[in-house]
């Protein structure tokens, strides 16, 4: 009788806690591919919410969205299915038959659970930072993955009667220090370049000598997005002539960071000769059939002989591209490409 009591005393959260972690780390795990494919292929993440579909994009497409040339919702996808198999792999043993191996199981994926809790947790504040002061967009997919990891770290630290609270305390903050250290380890470059960016008036590019663009800042302002603050030479104009002469278009949205990065390599004046599409709802003459029809899949993108290259392009990746034989002396030149 004393055992059974003991059964039924178990608090709610204890037997259904790794049920909760499984089905939060299962959803996580769909979010976050369905995030990498469109990040592969090109595509545009939906938002329901309103305002937050250039939000989204811009996140994906930030420099802050890639770790080791790779979408980091990869990395996301693998952490949340090592999550699940942490929290449910223990489950697929019969207690009544092997309650040795499972009581082991459970001991060793407990640990593992709330490394890997510790460990999202402290990433995806760090993320929330950057997105709030460095990006400064709504993303709700980027927010909804940041409340799983949070969810995680909860779960695990209620979710069983832990013998040593000290292990928790111990185990938390080695794991959040390696964690801290090595995410800002891997995004050193990106906050080097934006440091730098913004403290000095002009970066130069020791291979070309040409002056590097920064990154666009605030959120872009419909119709038009960013505004252009770069200024033309003969040669960007003379490109961007020659480029609507023989037909080339070059597809865009106006919340795109990256589409304004290739408008900032032609400048102001260059850009008003270029023959630009619009393919975004909320820009200026949006024309999203055209866009379809061309097959174009990310942004921005060049038709050019036609042929699509998507991406942003050096002005003398376009010249060699499209013939172009006149002056070469670009101004600009961006930080990576």
């Amino acid at each position: 009788m004393g055992n059974m009591r003991r059964r039924r005393s178990v608090p709610w959260i204890y037997r259904y806690s790794r049920y909760i972690i499984g089905a939060i780390a299962i959803i996580g795990a769909i979010l976050t591919a369905y995030l990498t494919f469109e990040k592969l292929t090109g595509g545009q993440v939906g938002c329901s919410f309103d305002g937050a579909a250039g939000g989204c994009n811009n996140v994906l497409t930030s420099p802050y969205a890639e770790v080791f040339g790779l979408p980091l919702s990869l990395f996301g996808t693998l952490a949340y299915t090592s999550m699940a198999t942490f929290a449910l792999s223990p489950l697929a043993i019969d207690p009544n038959s092997n309650r040795k191996l499972r009581s082991q199981l459970e001991n060793w994926t407990w640990l593992l659970l709330l490394a890997g809790g510790v460990a999202m947790a402290v990433f995806s504040s760090y993320l929330m930072y950057v997105l709030f002061s460095e990006i400064k967009a709504l993303c709700p997919y980027c927010i909804a993955s940041a409340l799983f990891s949070l969810s995680f770290l909860i779960l695990t630290v209620i979710g069983r009667e832990w013998d040593d609270l000290g292990q928790i305390f111990f185990t938390g903050a080695i794991v959040a220090l390696v964690t801290l250290v090595g995410t800002l380890g891997i995004y050193s470059g990106v906050n080097n370049n934006t440091i730098a960016t913004k403290d000095a008036e002009v970066q130069i590019d020791p291979k070309n000598g040409r002056i590097i663009i920064p990154e666009p800042e605030g959120q872009p302002i419909p119709p038009q997005g960013w505004e252009i603050n770069t200024t033309s030479t003969a040669a960007e104009i003379e490109l961007a002539k020659h480029l609507t002469a023989i037909g080339a278009k070059k597809y865009g949205a106006f919340w795109c960071p990256h589409c304004y990065e290739q408008k900032q390599l032609f400048g102001k004046e260059a850009f008003k000769n270029i023959n630009y599409i619009e393919c975004a709802e909320g820009g200026k003459n949006p024309q999203r059939q055209a866009c379809f029809a061309a097959g174009v899949k990310s942004f921005p993108s060049w038709e050019i002989n036609g042929k699509l290259y998507p991406g942003v392009q050096s002005l003398d990746k376009l010249a060699e591209l499209s013939g172009y034989q006149g002056p070469s002396n670009f101004k600009y030149t961006m930080f990576g490409l």
